[in-house]
């Protein structure tokens, strides 16, 4: 079914408004969106290293969650290239994954090529684990499917147990039904995906009242948007219904649709807070309707956060407090403020140490701030491991980045700055382990 956008106040062809970003301490895009076990939501999403090189560099894969919509915690980081043996040598490209849970698993799908020749190598690796956001491990890839744009695998399990799972890219969708290892391809057998019109990339099913939702990207050139096709079946045939999500102001589109708490959600990325490098990506989130029919209504993106499911997820109140105004200072211009702030500014650095880890595990590191440009950054070097940038975004008053920490007060965190202008506070440590 078509919309008149205009009456959403969206355009067809280019961004209206520009949504403001859920996840803003790294770059992350093609987010996937499940709810664990345990009742919560967890994003699974790719990650836009930077700086960038094309997306030669996306790695380090990080897990996200929520149980109220509204505070996004950093799980930490569950997969690197570095821990896939099969994969490219020289590492990088960790596209766009997905993960579900099966029979006490989760099951974690991501794309890598095999070889340094990474365009006509593409392979979808698993790894697996008991928790959502944890202890994963690499399991090696699915035999028989592969190749040139094999990318942007996404499973879906049906109410009966079988299980889809969507891959491709270039105008190539296609489907296998996986054997109850989650790896094994049935029969062999791979589908192609018909009725699907201008499909790009980025497909993904879900189910609602009986009836089968494929949403992808399509190709319209700088501004890729989200269509969507119904079907009676997992496999199609499919009839398309139109586009659901206009342009978001980034070449890419990619994303996944979710219901949480009795709400239906869709997750996409954008980037605004790279000032529109279409490398530098950052997820979103608004809510979905559907009409009497089952069509999907125009996604409204918003520049405010949605309305609470849940109780207040920010973190606690008594959650340990490290002070810039403690660092061991490396560069004596650091200016500390009457308040003990450190000033924000490029080519300065701060130092903590005997950082109290407490009982050792995934601690997530708070950083609170002042940025007076719109957007600053600092390098985040934790025991003599480089882990990230991290954003210092306008708009943000805290930017959140789990690291593992060693029990006890043994722990040194390095923070260099290296653009922007603001003050920084310091930090909150928050155990998750």
């Amino acid at each position: 079914m078509t919309y008149d956008f205009q009456a959403f106040g969206l355009d067809e062809k280019k961004p209206t408004v520009i949504a403001k970003p859920v996840i803003s301490a790294i770059y992350t895009a093609d987010p996937a969106a499940s709810v664990g076990e345990d009742g919560r939501l967890y994003v699974y999403a790719s990650h836009d290293m930077d700086p960038p090189r094309g997306c030669d560099c996306m790695d380090r894969y990080h897990v996200y969650s929520t149980g109220d919509m509204v505070h996004f915690r950093d799980e930490g980081e569950i997969l690197r290239s570095d821990e896939v043996t099969w994969g490219r040598p020289e590492g990088g490209f960790m596209w766009a994954p997905d993960c579900k849970f099966k029979n006490g698993t989760y099951y974690f799908y991501y794309p890598h090529p095999s070889e340094s020749r990474w365009n006509d190598t593409w392979k979808i690796g698993v790894a697996v684990s008991k928790s959502p956001c944890r202890d994963f491990h690499d399991m090696g890839y699915i035999e028989g499917i592969g190749g040139w744009c094999m990318i942007d695998p996404s499973i879906f399990i049906d109410d009966n147990g079988i299980n889809y799972l969507y891959f491709g890219g270039g105008a190539m969708p296609r489907a296998v039904i996986l054997e109850d290892d989650m790896m094994t391809v049935k029969d062999g057998t791979v589908y192609e995906m018909e009725g699907l019109e201008d499909f790009h990339e980025a497909s993904y099913v879900f189910k609602r009242n009986g009836l089968y939702y494929m949403t992808y990207s399509d190709n319209l050139g700088g501004n890729n948007r989200m269509h969507y096709a119904v079907s009676d079946h997992p496999l199609g045939p499919w009839e398309h219904r139109g586009i659901y999500l206009t342009p978001t102001g980034c070449d890419t589109s990619h994303g996944s649709v979710v219901e949480f708490k009795d709400h239906w959600y869709c997750f996409y990325h954008n980037c605004v807070i790279s000032g529109g490098r279409g490398n530098l990506r950052s997820v979103c989130v608004d809510e979905l309707f559907f009409d009497e029919d089952g069509d999907i209504l125009p996604v409204v993106q918003t520049a405010k956060p949605l309305d609470p499911v849940g109780t207040d997820e920010s973190f606690p109140a008594d959650t340990p407090f490290v002070p810039a105004s403690s660092a061991v200072r490396l560069d004596r211009r650091a200016e500390l403020g009457e308040d003990g702030s450190a000033k924000i500014e490029k080519g300065r650095n701060l130092i903590f140490t005997k950082l109290d880890g407490m009982e050792g595990g995934r601690v997530s590191l708070h950083f609170v701030y002042e940025s007076a440009v719109p957007l600053s950054h600092l390098r985040l070097i934790v025991n003599d491991t480089d882990w990230s940038y991290v954003n210092l975004a306008a708009g943000y008053e805290t930017a959140a980045f789990t690291v593992p920490l060693k029990a006890g007060r043994v722990n040194t965190v390095r923070l260099e700055f290296t653009d922007g202008e603001g003050r920084f506070r310091g930090f909150y440590t928050e155990a998750l382990d």
